[in-house]
């Protein structure tokens, strides 16, 4: 088995068809990236032994003594840890065994990936079925969050050498898969639920167990799908701008991972991606109580702010109550429909920006993230102040299709700083910007919006001074983007160093005996690679339509 997994066995021979690594990077993408979609969970987990009504557990059961409890059900916001560890293990993952990775290949990255992903899942399903909260800590957040970072990188280095012409193109591709995860992932596990609920279960324990099997047999095939080029391989026709003429932000030298810590053009870029997840993710929790919020009942026609009709559902009155609840709901479903609808622009940003940026450059394209970003959140409070949802929802679509694109836009960027040679594993060690940005963008949205409450704000107005700060986090990321300079020839690796660690990395020369390990070419038939589209273009178009299907609710 380890011979299958060995680097030296997935260099690829004349003929390959480089367009199959692609979908062998979504298959593992779409994966891990239901990490997106967990809170569909959280509802139906949080009465797991209740089943109708959640059994709620006493004061003197906090947190740590919700991860022992057999004895009642476990509150929302305790699960919503697992949502935190996700992408605090995804990054410190990435960053320790990114060096790791680029010697071992993304085969041999991508099948641990599935083990420890999968596998976290069905030690999480045993948590559900005993109760025990710390097995699905165990399983899916940690164990779990091993493998999401493993599988995120696990394709980066190697399409950027694949692509060397379009490597934003490349990345946004696999990492639009990622964003596209819940979008297949989160019906996908409603209905499993649906099926298995029974009126002594909720089903999702057997939902764990399907999907991580489900998922198991995409990631392998993923994983085994992988193939990296040859040293010095380029696509035909295609001839490598010389050195002396080539863009100054595009180096043709090589950084080693182990000194990236010291560069100081490293922490610009962790600054310009935390700074802009930061302000993304924190919307992205609170964009459905945002929308319900700040336009209530004018969101179905009724003119009633939402603070007014939550005061007529606590009434007395039944037929008031019972009218308000209905105006609630619907008012909900329209917000589920934008929330929808943001995951769309999330995705699609990802592909859109990654590919202009391989025109416009990563730099510039950072520039019009933080400045076209900044005047969205400005134009927020002026927007709702004016009731114009159109205004509204249209700012954030564009927020977030910026949000996707600087996730899906940095490899490349770090691919023109530093070099392709080790890449995958900088761009692990930029992953912490993405774990400190998960706890850093909600906590300042939903602390803001519970100080502007305390105050007496009304609800339509709590998250005016957040916009304000979101736009200050985006100039703190405008400047330094604007600071990244091309390295000094001191941080890139001599010669000598670049040969042993392509040594290390097992690769070999296109000068050299070309072919796979059986000795032949690696001719791949084009049925092959359209058969591989489909198999994951599928699933993403089916996501797709039941995503459509939630945004018709927002423009019905």
């Amino acid at each position: 088995m380890s011979g299958l997994l060995d680097k030296e066995r997935i260099i690829a021979g004349p003929g390959f068809n480089r367009w199959l690594v692609p979908p062998a990077a979504l298959a593992i993408h779409l994966c891990i990236g239901m990490a997106y979609g967990f809170s569909v969970f959280w509802l139906p987990l949080s009465k797991a032994l209740g089943i109708k009504e959640a059994i709620k557990c006493g004061p003197d059961v906090g947190f740590w003594g919700q991860l022992f409890t057999t004895s009642c059900d476990w509150q929302i916001s305790t699960l919503g840890w697992m949502y935190t560890l996700f992408f605090v293990l995804l990054g410190s993952s990435a960053a320790t065994w990114g060096g790791w990775l680029e010697r071992a290949g993304p085969r041999k990255a991508g099948v641990v990936s599935a083990v420890c992903w999968c596998g976290g899942m069905l030690i999480s399903a045993i948590g559900i079925k005993t109760h025990q909260f710390w097995l699905m800590i165990l399983g899916s957040g940690v164990i779990g969050g091993i493998g999401l970072g493993l599988g995120y990188i696990s394709p980066v280095s190697t399409l950027i050498k694949w692509f060397p012409d379009r490597r934003g193109m490349a990345t946004g591709m696999a990492i639009m898969g990622f964003g596209g995860g819940a979008m297949i992932g989160s019906p996908l596990a409603a209905d499993l639920m649906k099926y298995f609920a029974t009126p002594t279960d909720v089903g999702v324990m057997q939902t764990f167990v399907v999907m991580a099997l489900i998922y198991f047999v995409f990631m392998m095939a993923g994983a085994f799908g992988y193939r990296v080029p040859e040293t010095g391989w380029k696509p035909a026709g295609w001839t490598p701008p010389p050195a002396q003429t080539s863009n100054a932000m595009i180096t043709q030298k090589h950084v080693h991972v182990k000194k990236v810590w010291g560069i100081p053009q490293f922490w610009l870029i962790w600054m310009v991606l935390c700074m802009n997840v930061s302000a993304g993710i924190g919307v992205i929790g609170m964009a459905s109580p945002m929308l319900q919020e700040v336009f209530g009942g004018t969101l179905i026609g009724v003119q009633a702010k939402f603070s007014e009709l939550d005061a007529l559902v606590k009434s007395t009155d039944a037929a008031q109550v019972d009218v308000a609840k209905k105006q609630m709901a619907a008012i909900a479903a329209v917000a589920a429909g934008f929330t929808a609808l943001l995951s769309l622009f999330n995705i699609g940003g990802r592909f859109f920006w990654a590919s202009l940026s391989d025109k416009m450059g990563r730099k510039m394209t950072y520039v019009v993230f933080f400045v076209l970003g900044g005047l969205m959140y400005f134009s927020v409070p002026g927007s709702a102040a004016a009731g114009s949802i159109v205004l509204f929802v249209g700012a954030f679509c564009v927020i977030l299709s910026m949000y996707g694109g600087g996730f899906a836009t940095v490899p490349a960027y770090l691919a023109d700083i530093f070099g392709t040679q080790m890449v995958g594993a900088i761009h692990g060690r930029l992953l912490t910007a993405w774990a400190t940005a998960g706890v850093l963008g909600p906590v300042v949205v939903n602390y803001m919006r519970e100080y502007q409450l305390g105050l007496g704000l009304p609800r339509e107005q709590v998250y005016n001074q957040t916009m304000y700060i979101l736009v200050g986090m985006l100039v703190v990321g405008l400047i330094c983007n604007l600071l990244v300079k091309p390295l000094d020839n001191k941080w890139f690796m001599t010669d000598a160093e670049l040969a042993e660690e392509k040594k290390l990395a097992h690769e070999r020369a296109a000068a050299a005996e070309v072919g796979t390990s059986s000795g032949g070419a690696d001719t791949i038939p084009t049925w092959v690679v359209a058969f591989a589209w489909l198999a994951v273009g599928l699933p993403l178009a089916w996501g797709v339509y039941r995503t459509l299907q939630s945004v018709a609710k927002f423009f019905a």
